[in-house]
């Protein structure tokens, strides 16, 4: 590891990986946020799934002050973050065959909405068949993932495809195979993962996107606002009430 405390250094790497994906995906968010766009103009519902860490960036566009109101978790029993014991069934999960198309079967999504598929490696069977099912009822899906891994691991999937194979749109999130951005010669294993911080940026760069796509063509984007700002309350009340046929986090 070169000059440098192991936090500069990872604030370093962190922000060259999102200067790598804002040059290289930005015709790519583009798509994406326009595919929103058209979605919520068409009436249709936007909904985000990622499982494990993968699951914290779809999380944080879903009741998000400053974020669209539309935006649903698509939830997974069992693999939402880390919050099953013990975690390490999270990610035996991840690999079950028929997982995700029993959650679909049981979920609001049909054709005409979007959703948005998180996970890192897109190597296991839940994210490449939560892609394939969701695009056989006509949803569209937009996979943010790293493309690294389809080109140096192989699939979990018995398909043998990864979830970038499966998506209308793909943002690559440029993250290294093993997502550990420092080595330390004092520290046996690579550390400092960075996959969070990127991934998370990617997301709200797309919902900005979407919301100007919207604001562009006359329609006000359903936005909220902080509850902790006078005001806030009443009109996230009134957004809720709008659209209210298109939130399923409430219920």
């Amino acid at each position: 590891m070169s000059d440098g405390t192991p936090a500069d250094l990872f604030f370093d790497a962190a922000i060259g990986l999102l200067q790598r994906v804002r040059a290289e995906e930005a015709e790519s968010i583009a798509e994406a946020g326009t595919l929103l766009a058209d979605t919520v103009a068409a009436g249709g519902r936007l909904f985000a799934f990622g499982a494990g860490h993968s699951s914290l960036a779809a999380q944080d566009v879903v009741y998000r002050a400053g974020g669209l109101a539309l935006m649903n978790l698509l939830a997974v029993p069992g693999v939402v973050g880390v919050d099953v014991t013990p975690a390490t069934l999270g990610s035996a999960l991840e690999r079950v065959d028929g997982l995700a198309s029993a959650v679909l079967d049981t979920s609001p999504l049909r054709s005409g909405d979007a959703l948005v598929i998180i996970s890192l490696s897109g190597r296991n069977a839940l994210p490449v068949e939560m892609a394939r099912s969701a695009r056989a009822l006509g949803v569209k899906v937009i996979g943010v993932t790293s493309v690294a891994y389809a080109e140096q691991t192989t699939s979990r999937h018995s398909s043998g495809t990864f979830l970038k194979d499966h998506c209308d749109i793909v943002l690559d999130s440029k993250i290294a195979v093993g997502d550990a951005e420092l080595t330390l010669d004092t520290i046996p294993a690579p550390f400092a993962p960075a996959s969070t911080v990127v991934t998370t940026a990617l997301m709200q760069a797309v919902m900005a996107t979407t919301a100007a796509a919207l604001a562009d063509r006359g329609i006000e984007p359903p936005l909220l606002r902080s509850g902790n700002v006078d005001g806030g309350h009443e009109w996230n009340g009134r957004v809720m009430r709008e659209y209210g046929d298109r939130i399923f986090y409430r219920h």
